[in-house]
């Protein structure tokens, strides 16, 4: 499986793109084209889960899924917490908001693992992506209590930190795409698939060589990362990955959904989250939140983090059933 992910079109852009920046050439995606083929890319997964749950109904399944991705976003920041502040000897600002970002979600990571793991014929249930959206803000709540807690004026006036946590755009998108996905079914979805089904994969070759070119250059930007916060970015994955697939596994999930929850507990968010660390905690560093999240954690994952977690999932889910 490592070597089919790696071999996926959707990584070799993605490994594309780094390999431009690191050799200091000038291409680059439009800004606005990169942001238009993002908000497809989370219409077309929210439309294609909601759909596949209108077919399939309400299960037992789902509802364990949805609790155990609350369950992980809430608190999967306390031990990355610790971490960061003991072994990543970071304040408890720059700690925090780090630790936000670790037990939030990366959508693209998902959504590039979820095409593996469909190649792979261990496609994941359509509701791992409601899941998806659970999972974006708890972790944002968990690291501001984490900040709050030390006091200080490290926060920044509530404002509008409320509406752009609750009401974060990526969240109201995958949300609202989900539901109408559910809405329409998969007769409503047949007329749209030539739009949001076909093109999806050649979407995502694009939207990851950009992801590529950004990744590879806020890593030459060494200034923000130090060995033991690199050593972290690629350690919290690991370890949040393969606690969210023993716990898909103990709660019943099907292999490709058990993945699934591994690659959400493994990602990192470089989208949502910053957008809120900027408003709530902007004594935070954003060069060493994004550097790990972004040029570290988010590179991992797609190279090796998700062939481990389909790995991990596949070679459980046997002996777990036995």
């Amino acid at each position: 499986m490592a070597l089919d992910a790696l071999l996926q079109p959707v990584v070799l852009f993605f490994l594309l793109g780094a390999l431009a920046a690191f050799a200091r050439s000038d291409l680059a995606i439009p800004e606005a084209v990169a942001k238009g083929i993002s908000l497809y890319l989370m219409m077309s997964i929210g439309l294609r889960g909601g759909s596949e749950v209108a077919e399939l109904g309400f299960t037992h399944d789902m509802a364990l899924a949805g609790g155990a991705g609350l369950a992980l976003s809430f608190l999967l920041p306390l031990p990355a917490f610790w971490l960061l502040r003991t072994a990543g000897q970071l304040d408890r600002t720059n700690a925090a908001a780090v630790a936000a970002h670790y037990g939030s979600v990366s959508v693209v990571t998902f959504a590039t693992g979820f095409e593996i793991l469909r190649q792979a014929g261990m496609a994941p249930a359509g509701y791992m992506v409601a899941v998806l959206a659970l999972m974006e803000t708890p972790a944002i709540i968990s690291g501001l209590l984490l900040a709050r807690a030390g006091g200080g004026d490290s926060l920044a006036p509530r404002g509008g930190l409320l509406h752009e946590t609750f009401l974060n755009g990526s969240v109201i998108l995958l949300l609202g795409s989900f539901i109408i996905g559910m809405v329409a079914g998969a007769d409503g979805m047949a007329a749209i698939a030539p739009v949001f089904d076909v093109p999806f994969r050649g979407m995502l070759c694009i939207f990851l060589l950009d992801m590529g070119l950004i990744a590879a250059r806020r890593l030459l930007d060494r200034r923000a990362l130090s060995l033991r916060t690199v050593a972290l970015a690629l350690l919290l994955p690991i370890l949040n990955g393969s606690f969210g697939v023993l716990l898909g596994m103990e709660l019943g999930l099907d292999a490709g959904s058990s993945a699934a929850l591994g690659i959400l507990a493994g990602s990192a968010s470089y989208i949502a989250v910053p957008a809120v660390m900027r408003l709530a905690l902007p004594a935070a560093d954003p060069g060493l939140y994004l550097g790990m999240s972004l040029a570290v954690t988010f590179p991992f994952n797609l190279t090796i983090g998700i062939s481990y977690y389909g790995w991990l999932a596949a070679h459980l889910w046997p002996l777990i059933r036995t």
